[in-house]
């Protein structure tokens, strides 16, 4: 079958809008109508034909032959027959749950996996009886959408094309330690499926922070931990807390309290008096600080690790009004600069606690 010909038979189905997404969820997999005689077609059979041997899918493979002679099935758009990316052809085909059909080497998937991809896939490869069979299918319980973000991560390419949702994007990752794949090793800050998901932290953080902390992706929970400084901590479910584990719930925990810790501290010191004048005394400076406690208080009792420095600002720079000394106005504008500049540079992210020396 020609490239023309496959074009002729190929019809998107509908997108599978069933998680929430910014931008809904592309197509995966295209109709494919064709005639299941193998004899007959090329070597670019769309169809799964029968395996040669027993494996983990017979009922599969025996529903497969039940078909009639002209049927319609979903072909995976990345995974097909004719993909090409490798210089052999497939010869193993995968079945999500949702009847889409991912066409696979079995060296790539054998390299990849650590568990033989969780002990579904023979350790070498099943030979074909017939000149245009392309293996053995093994039926899968992940969605397409779910198994095609894990085939790409397998054969180190991109999904972003077809915009998988956030939930998509974990039940993946998840999948990939079910099938032997290492998280680390595909979700790396210089991988594309990193820099996917690291795009949808600020959607749903604790859900992306959860994530990576469940398999330990350190690189990804540090610049996701940024985003976590409005989340309140009570609100920290029982299923979240065991997901996320306690070295990392620790760190979380860390984030807030030392900011706000450091928070009190940096709001403590009053602004710098300045030598009496002839208008303003110690007497009258002891005003400002008066008000500057006031006020930095008023911050330390509702503040939050997320307190914004325009927050600050309009809670002390008001302070100038109630003011007749120049020098004082002086001393305050640049105490609540020195104020901001501090703040500022405080750790905005969860860390590694350093290690101590013995």
């Amino acid at each position: 079958m020609d490239s023309t010909e496959w074009d002729s038979v190929l019809q998107y189905i509908s997108d599978p809008a069933d998680f929430p997404s910014p931008q809904s969820e592309r197509p995966v997999a295209e109709m494919t109508g064709v005639a299941l005689h193998a004899q007959q077609l090329g070597p670019q059979l769309l169809t799964p034909p029968n395996s040669d041997k027993s494996t983990p899918s017979d009922s599969q493979d025996q529903s497969l032959q039940e078909l009639p002679e002209n049927t319609v099935v979903s072909v995976s758009t990345t995974f097909h027959p004719g993909a090409n990316l490798l210089p052999i052809p497939p010869d193993l085909i995968l079945l999500s749950s949702d009847g889409v059909f991912f066409y696979v080497h079995t060296t790539q998937v054998l390299s990849v996996s650590r568990n033989r991809f969780n002990n579904l896939v023979p350790p070498k490869p099943t030979k074909a009886k017939l000149r245009d069979d392309l293996g053995p299918v093994i039926a899968l319980p992940e969605t397409a959408t779910v198994l095609n973000v894990v085939l790409h991560a397998m054969y180190d390419m991109s999904c972003a094309q077809y915009r998988p949702s956030l939930d998509t994007l974990v039940a993946a990752v998840d999948a990939m330690a079910i099938y032997g794949l290492f998280p680390k090793q595909h979700i790396a800050p210089s991988t594309p499926l990193y820099s996917l998901i690291l795009s949808q932290a600020p959607i749903q953080p604790i859900v992306v922070y959860a994530l990576a902390a469940a398999h330990d992706l350190y690189d990804l929970a540090v610049p996701v931990s940024s985003h976590l400084l409005s989340f309140p901590l009570y609100a920290l479910t029982d299923d979240l807390a065991v997901r996320i584990g306690p070295v990392y719930v620790k760190r979380l925990f860390f984030l807030h309290l030392g900011r706000l810790d450091a928070l009190k501290r940096l709001l403590l010191p009053p602004p710098h008096p300045h030598p009496p004048t002839e208008i303003c005394d110690f007497t009258e400076q002891k005003k400002l600080t008066r008000a500057w406690a006031l006020a930095s208080a008023y911050l330390a009792w509702d503040a939050r690790p997320d307190l914004s420095t325009s927050a600050m600002e309009s809670a002390l720079c008001p302070l100038a009004d109630h003011l007749s000394c120049d020098i004082c106005k002086k001393s305050l504008a640049e105490r609540v600069k020195q104020l901001i500049v501090q703040w500022s540079v405080v750790k905005r992210r969860a860390r590694r606690s350093p290690q101590r020396s013995i």
